[in-house]
């Protein structure tokens, strides 16, 4: 992301603090910074520690609130991908998109296919309905080499 778009990101997120009467913490503004310069799907765990490795100081209960506010104010987007987990991924100025999760390993890719976006229209018109957004996701397992899995799967031949 470039660094106008970090700023301007900054710039929302302090108003929506201001509005909500809230403090504007430079732990706040630092998570903020580290989910927007990520280009994959974490979970507030991965976020802690990434932000531990990098000898930031903050709490387990700043992560979760922090990605509470930023999630309320649409900067992020909340996932639960069919575990007991939730991941989170940057959504300012982020395309429509869909994924695919590997069962096995974990691994979440992203995908955008125009067909699906002339199904959306055609279910809104027929339907009579005004679709804001949509989420899409296929289970499944990866071809990677280095999946966790592959070695446990069975096949039939």
């Amino acid at each position: 992301m470039q660094e106008s778009q970090v700023i301007e990101v900054k710039e929302l997120f302090a108003k929506y603090l201001e509005e909500k009467k809230l403090r504007k913490t430079p732990e706040r503004f630092a998570l903020l910074e580290e989910i927007y310069t990520r280009s994959d799907h974490f979970d507030a765990e991965q976020l802690y520690i990434d932000m531990k490795t990098k000898n930031f100081k903050v709490s387990r209960a700043t992560v979760y609130n922090t990605l509470d506010l930023l999630a309320e104010c649409n900067l992020i987007r909340k996932h639960h991908f069919g575990q007991n987990l939730s991941y989170y991924e940057k959504s300012y100025s982020y395309r429509q998109h869909d994924h695919l999760i590997c069962t096995e390993c974990n691994k979440i890719l992203e995908f955008c296919d125009p067909r699906i976006q002339n199904i959306r229209d055609v279910v809104a018109e027929h339907y009579g309905f005004e679709i804001n957004s949509h989420s899409l996701n296929f289970y499944g397992h990866c071809k990677d080499e280095n999946c966790k899995g592959k070695k446990n799967r069975v096949t039939c031949e």
